[in-house]
């Protein structure tokens, strides 16, 4: 039975890495880690006594970190970095990391940064050099400094450019529409013979990729997301039945809604995409609501931008430039429903709506997720010098491992309905179980 978490080689790793020189002042190196190192998938004491008992194999992911032979001759390398997408707290702070690394263990020959996503990519003047003084500073942005943008691009000519440049190492930043666009690049790649390693970052301010515990850039989402709650909160409690209303990122999976809301502690319901609701009747949210406001004449609500979608009239789905469905924005439409309910009930309500996400997505990466963003980098840059592709780097049970692409996307990471995140939301803000 094939493995479907290998990892894709170009070849046998046949040179010393240049981090073997290292020795400390007790002559000792440091340590490599080999290729058979492996963290399991799942690690629950039922689910590897069911394995065991079934005389399975069991999954596991490849452990990263820096090898000892590597594929390339690094001194003749050229790297290319490319970030697409929205934007997201951290991506320059993972540009930096793999200039410097690239530059300071593997002293790579040169490194390209691609303007503007794919579209760089694909321009015969769409690139800039980059390199360890230039980005020195980069990291105390937000934003990326080398643009984003959405959309396809040509699988061909993008790889005709990374072959005229001299590209060894592409490393890509985005999220799952990236990484769709990482394995295209990839099989192009080796439909050609080359020897280009394609190497993806996950940027998903969502949290939504299989086998991460967490995307860079979420923490500071989160943490962003606390100041508009607290915000909305004040807003609330400063009018006679104030209703804080906040929308945040978040278009398939409620993450950041969740732990925002439990950061804060002021949120009074929270709405997610996993977990329909209904408007009207006893027990719907609009009900449930007034009664909040009766008892307590102020409410905070935290809306993820992708609950509710099914209360929208039915019509034909618009597509964004990515492929993605085009949301319905569950913020004005819940803010113009609770104005309305209330009015025909001659009950006032002072409704403050607030949508941060262009803030907390432009911000640079708090102490936390700047950390993270190097070790990914980092291990990034050891794994492509090994000539591994079409593979992302993931933090999984708390260890960087690299996950095969097709898996990272195979489906998403969402909030467990019946798990602890949603039921810590549920006793922290006191909300029923559902609105029906």
């Amino acid at each position: 039975m094939p493995n479907e978490f290998a990892i894709a080689s170009l070849g046998p790793c046949m040179v010393d890495s240049p981090l073997v020189e290292f020795h400390d002042h007790q002559g000792k190196t440091i340590d490599f880690v080999e290729d058979t190192e492996r963290i399991l998938v799942e690690d629950t004491l039922s689910v590897v006594e069911q394995v065991a008992r079934r005389g399975d194999s069991f999954p596991a992911l490849e452990l990263a970190g820096p090898r000892r032979r590597i594929f390339f001759k690094s001194t003749e390398v050229r790297v290319g970095i490319v970030t697409c997408g929205g934007l997201c707290p951290g991506l320059n702070n993972v540009i930096r990391s793999l200039v410097i690394a690239s530059e300071f263990h593997y002293r790579v020959q040169r490194v390209y940064g691609f303007r503007y996503g794919y579209a760089g990519l694909a321009s015969p003047d769409g690139h800039v050099i980059l390199d360890s003084e230039g980005v020195s500073e980069i990291h105390k942005l937000g934003g990326t400094v080398l643009g984003s943008s959405r959309g396809q691009q040509d699988v061909r000519v993008m790889v005709d450019r990374l072959i005229a440049l001299g590209v060894n190492v592409l490393f890509v930043i985005g999220g799952d529409g990236t990484m769709r666009g990482a394995l295209a690049l990839a099989e192009e790649v080796r439909r050609r013979g080359c020897a280009i390693a394609i190497v993806a970052i996950p940027k998903t301010i969502d949290n939504d990729l299989r086998f991460m515990d967490q995307s860079f850039g979420y923490q500071t989402a989160f943490s962003e997301a606390v100041r508009a709650i607290d915000c909305a909160h004040r807003e609330a409690k400063g009018a006679p039945n104030g209703i804080g209303l906040v929308k945040l990122m978040g278009r398939h999976s409620g993450f950041i809604a969740c732990s925002a809301a439990l950061a804060s502690g002021d949120a009074n319901f929270v709405l997610i995409p996993e977990v329909p609701f209904k408007l009207e009747g006893p027990k719907g949210f609009l009900e449930v609501l007034r009664r909040r406001l009766e008892r307590r004449k102020h409410a905070v609500i935290v809306v993820a931008e992708g609950a509710g979608q099914d209360l929208f009239p039915a019509g034909e789905a618009e597509h964004d430039a990515s492929g993605n469905i085009k949301l319905k924005d569950i913020g004005t439409f819940l803010s113009d429903r609770i104005k309305a309910h209330f009015r025909a009930a001659d009950f006032e309500v002072n409704v403050k709506y607030i949508d941060p996400s262009y803030i907390i997505r432009s911000v640079p990466a708090n102490p936390a997720d700047a950390v993270f963003c190097t070790n990914l980098a980092l291990n990034a840059v050891h794994a492509a010098m090994c000539g591994k592709t079409e593979m992302v780097l993931g933090m999984w049970h708390r260890r960087l491992v690299h996950v095969p692409i097709r898996q990272a996307i195979s489906e998403r990471n969402r909030v467990d309905p019946t798990g602890p995140l949603w039921l810590s939301v549920l006793g922290a803000t006191g909300q029923p179980l559902a609105f029906w």
